[in-house]
C-alpha cells in the first residue's frame, strides 16, 4: 500500500519512512503543504500521514483539500496535544489522530485498520441493497445518501457510521461497537472521535442534537438510529 508522509522535519520524516517501509508500506515524503498536494495528485496514495504544523499551507488546509478530492484515509500525526486541534482535524475530515511520540507498530496497526475500512471498488460485484429508514436512503454501492429525496454530501467516516446505524435501526449500539465497526480499533487516539463525527452527521442530516428525530443519544451506552415512524394515514 502506498502512503504519503507529510512531515517538515527531515530527520523525523526519514526515520518514519524507513520504519514504515520495513512494515511493508511504499512511502513518499512531502515537506510542505503545497508539495503534499502535488505529490498526492501525482501518486494517488492509499493513505496520508499528515503533520499539522507545516511551513506555508497548514496541515488542516491540506486535509481539507485531500478530503474534497478523495476518500482515502487521513491520519494526523503531530506533537500538538491541544484538544481543540484534535477536534478541528476530525471536523475537516481526518480519520484518526496520533500524538508524538508513538510506537511505530501501533501507528502501522492504525494505518492497516484505516485501510481495511476504506472503500475498495469491486468489478463484477453484485449490487448492494439500498437501506431506507424513514427519510434517509443509503446506497452503499454508489456511496450516496439522500434525505427526503435530496442528496447529502458525507465524508467517508460519516458515511460508514451512518451505514452501521441504519443497518441496525432501532437498536442501541455501544460506543465501542461503533468505533470498532467504523474505525477498526478498540480505542481511538482521542475519545471524542465518535462524538465529533456524530455531531457532523446530525448537522448534515438536519437533526437537532437537543431534540433529535434521527440519531438518538443513549446516555452511558451509545447511539441509536430511530426506526421509521409508522404511517398514521388510514388505508384506502
Amino acid at each position: 500500500m502506498s502512503v504519503l508522509v507529510v512531515e517538515d522535519e527531515p530527520a523525523y520524516a526519514e526515520a518514519l519512512a524507513a520504519g514504515l517501509s520495513q512494515e511493508g508500506f511504499e512511502i513518499a515524503v512531502a515537506a510542505t503543504g503545497e508539495e503534499a498536494i502535488r505529490r498526492f495528485a501525482e501518486r494517488r496514495p492509499d493513505l496520508v500521514l499528515l503533520d499539522l504544523v507545516l511551513p506555508g499551507m497548514s496541515g488542516l488546509d491540506v486535509c481539507r483539500w485531500v478530503r474534497n478530492h478523495s476518500s482515502v484515509p487521513v491520519i494526523v500525526v503531530t506533537a500538538r496535544t491541544d484538544e481543540m486541534d484534535t477536534v478541528v482535524a476530525l471536523e475537516v475530515g481526518a480519520d484518526d489522530y496520533v500524538t508524538k511520540p508513538f510506537r511505530l507498530r501501533e501507528l502501522a496497526a492504525r494505518m492497516r485498520a484505516a485501510l481495511r475500512r476504506a472503500p475498495v471498488p469491486l468489478r463484477g460485484a453484485p449490487a448492494l441493497e439500498t437501506i431506507v429508514v424513514g427519510r434517509v436512503a443509503l446506497d452503499a454501492q454508489r456511496h450516496a445518501v439522500d434525505l427526503d429525496g435530496e442528496p447529502v454530501d458525507l465524508s467517508l467516516k460519516e458515511f460508514q457510521l451512518l451505514e452501521v446505524l441504519l443497518a441496525n435501526a432501532g437498536r442501541v449500539l455501544a460506543r465501542g461497537t461503533l468505533l470498532e465497526r467504523v474505525w477498526g480499533i478498540d480505542v481511538p487516539s482521542n475519545p471524542k472521535t465518535l462524538d465529533v463525527h456524530i455531531g457532523r452527521l446530525r448537522a448534515k442530516l438536519s437533526d437537532d442534537a437537543s431534540s433529535p428525530s434521527l440519531i438518538e443519544t443513549v446516555r452511558g451506552i451509545g447511539y441509536r438510529f430511530r426506526p421509521a415512524e409508522p404511517s398514521t394515514t388510514p388505508p384506502t
